[in-house]
């Protein structure tokens, strides 16, 4: 270009060189590069114009500068293409990344539930068992009658427990659980049965119901089913010789569950303790009964009668089962 000789091959050559480095250099380090070749070629184009007057100096000028030029952008617009491609592609990838986290979340909390169910089956049950267990013993001899009777409670509530249980660990396996070989989770319509095998146990109980017949959520039947579940097993294996009663009720806007016991003279104590101290591990007793009924917006008071029984009553707004 100086001597009046640039030719337009030297010219693709350049760009292509320009082309590389705008692509795979950062833009501050492709940007000097490019602005130290213009200047070259700018000043062997003044040499020239001075030297050689008569050389073609337009010519010069388009096919020296324009292939620079116009390299340099496509290449810049490659590699900026390239950046954010790479950006989406990492995004994603997050994004990928807080899913899998969630769902293990979403599993952690749901085998917690699980755990909770477990523990409400295992724990009614084997207490029920036990005391039919010694009622059968104690009678044995005697009455035998009554003691076949209370075999065959005990045969009817592991069958019953067994049911649960086998629905329970089956939702704890990694495989799918067909939904049509899972039985039915509890109900407020269970609650007689629940009650009479309460009965059976030896303990006296009234259950009195009122608007139960309403629709509600699957899930808060199965969460007040489950407070009344606890509390009359808490009287089974706290307070022998108590008569409990059990009142539901369900009204237009709320749901409301009050399980009271007296007759025992050591319930105040026990159910003070309780409440002082805690349940001896997260989930169970008082503290399981109250995460159930937050869990719609309700709540739960528990605490001992004057008199020496013990009272649970809980409250859920039947909206915040929606």
């Amino acid at each position: 270009m100086a001597w009046g000789g640039a030719s337009l091959p030297l010219g693709l050559l350049l760009g292509l060189a320009t082309y590389l480095v705008a692509t795979r250099l950062p833009r501050r380090v492709s940007i000097r590069a490019g602005i130290a070749v213009v200047a070259a070629l700018g000043v062997a184009l003044a040499y020239a114009t001075f030297e050689a007057s008569r050389a073609p100096l337009a010519a010069e000028a388009v096919e020296g500068f324009l292939p620079l030029v116009a390299a340099w952008f496509v290449g810049d617009s490659v590699a900026a293409r390239r950046h954010y491609m790479a950006g989406l592609a990492a995004q994603a990838e997050r994004e990928r990344a807080t899913e899998v986290e969630r769902a293990r979340n979403d599993v952690r909390e749901e085998r917690v539930r699980i755990a909770r169910e477990l523990h409400d089956v295992i724990a009614h049950t084997l207490t029920v068992i036990t005391v039919q267990a010694g009622v059968g013993r104690r009678l044995m001899a005697k009455r035998p009658e009554e003691a076949s009777g209370a075999l065959e409670s005990i045969e009817a509530i592991g069958r019953t427990a067994q049911d649960e249980l086998r629905v329970v660990l089956g939702l704890l396996r990694d495989e799918e659980v067909e939904t049509a070989s899972l039985v039915p989770a509890p109900r407020l319509v269970d609650l007689k049965e629940l009650v009479a095998t309460v009965r059976a146990s030896g303990v006296p109980v009234e259950l009195r119901t009122l608007g139960t017949d309403r629709p509600l959520s699957p899930a808060l039947e199965l969460s007040v089913y489950r407070v009344v579940q606890e509390a009359l097993t808490n009287v089974v294996k706290h307070a022998p010789g108590a008569r409990a009663t059990v009142d539901v009720e369900v009204s237009a806007g709320s749901v409301r569950v009050e399980v009271v016991n007296v007759g025992y003279s050591g319930a105040k104590h026990l159910a003070t303790k309780e409440l002082r101290e805690g349940p001896p591990s997260a989930g169970h007793g008082l503290v399981g009964m109250r995460e159930r009924l937050s869990a719609f917006g309700g709540s739960l008071d528990a605490g001992p009668l004057d008199e020496g029984g013990f009272r649970v009553i809980g409250r859920v707004p039947i909206d915040g089962a929606s």
